[in-house]
């Protein structure tokens, strides 16, 4: 058990105080008579009453010890716990490029991504994710973790701007491939996400597909845009706001099927963000696998037991003084 305030425990002092000031007291007020010879009064026994008097001022010292335990916050101790759990190993690769805020999904892709991505990792009670995000550089908003709560902030917290404009697919899915190598789970699998084609980037898509099914991740690529034109961000005017033109959707379907069709996973078409939901829905019928995973347990206050004894004590007092132990005036 630790404390909290543990510098509260220095009150404990006061029972010197306390135990000088009772036996000074009871010396002062205990009656007294005086007679020539002690024999007719011996062998008389001392009654049980006068040990329990004793025993009284005991019980308000414990309760007195109580409170101070209950301000020094009392606190049940850190410590991990293993268990195994049901799930699979999943790495989302999220294209950032500009294009992703073209408006033909609402209220544009990148935001319906975001939705529908936040929506999938609730739904995953025991997987261990991860996030990667791409442009024209990639990075890891966030490694391998079964901690939902961490993901969906890490979503949430996503913005437009921070990464080198660009498609680097091949760097992305690269990138997804190092984080998730590192999962334990024997069913690993990623989501690619992207709009566009890959025109950056020091890795190209096929050599990261390779790498991915020599080490047997499957990935599921979802090429995102309706057919035909979108209302797309095409340059920032005078007043620093984002200008939009129609211009016409361009998603290089083949790489994404082959990438798929390498790897045993499957290329989706996502037209709008309802068919977006499904693919994702149906991503979700992922299989599962037993694995490990370590759960850490925070620091907690116990104080309750002590409030429950020290409330004990308190009754015990009054049930003492107004019965075995009242005066008589």
């Amino acid at each position: 058990m630790e404390f909290a305030n543990p510098y509260m425990l220095w009150l404990f002092l006061i029972y010197i105080p306390l135990i000088v000031w009772y036996v000074y007291k009871l010396r002062r007020m205990d009656p007294a008579i005086e007679i020539s010879n002690l024999e007719s009064v011996k062998s008389l026994p001392t009654s049980y009453r006068v040990w329990l008097k004793h025993a009284l001022f005991g019980v308000r010292l414990l309760a007195v010890g109580c409170l101070i335990v209950i301000l020094s916050r009392p606190q049940v101790q850190d410590k991990w716990t293993s268990s195994s759990v049901a799930g699979t190993d999943i790495v989302i690769a999220l294209d950032m490029s500009t294009s992703m805020m073209a408006q033909d999904f609402t209220p544009d892709r990148f935001q319906a991504a975001k939705e529908v991505a936040s929506n999938f990792v609730a739904g995953r009670e025991s997987d261990n994710i991860g996030l990667v995000v791409f442009a024209g550089e990639c990075f890891t908003q966030t490694p391998m973790t079964t901690d939902k709560a961490i993901l969906l902030n890490s979503i949430k917290s996503l913005e437009m701007g921070f990464l080198e404009d660009g498609t680097a697919i091949g760097d992305g899915l690269a990138t997804a491939i190092n984080r998730i190598v590192e999962g334990k789970a024997k069913s690993k699998s990623i989501i690619l996400l992207t709009d566009g084609s890959n025109n950056t980037g020091l890795v190209t898509p096929e050599t990261a597909a390779a790498i991915a099914r020599e080490k047997g991740i499957k990935v599921y690529t979802i090429g995102v845009g309706t057919k035909g034109s979108a209302l797309s961000p095409v340059g920032i005017n005078y007043y620093g706001k984002v200008e939009y033109d129609y211009v016409k959707v361009t998603i290089d379907e083949n790489t994404l099927q082959s990438i798929a069709q390498q790897t045993g996973g499957r290329y989706y078409r996502a037209v709008d963000k309802q068919a977006l939901k499904e693919i994702f829905q149906e991503i979700d019928a992922l299989e599962k696998t037993e694995f490990d995973v370590q759960n850490y347990r925070n620091v907690e206050d116990n104080y309750m037991p002590w409030a429950m004894l020290l409330l004990a004590l308190v009754c015990l007092d009054i049930v003492l003084r107004h019965t075995l132990l009242r005066n008589i005036p």
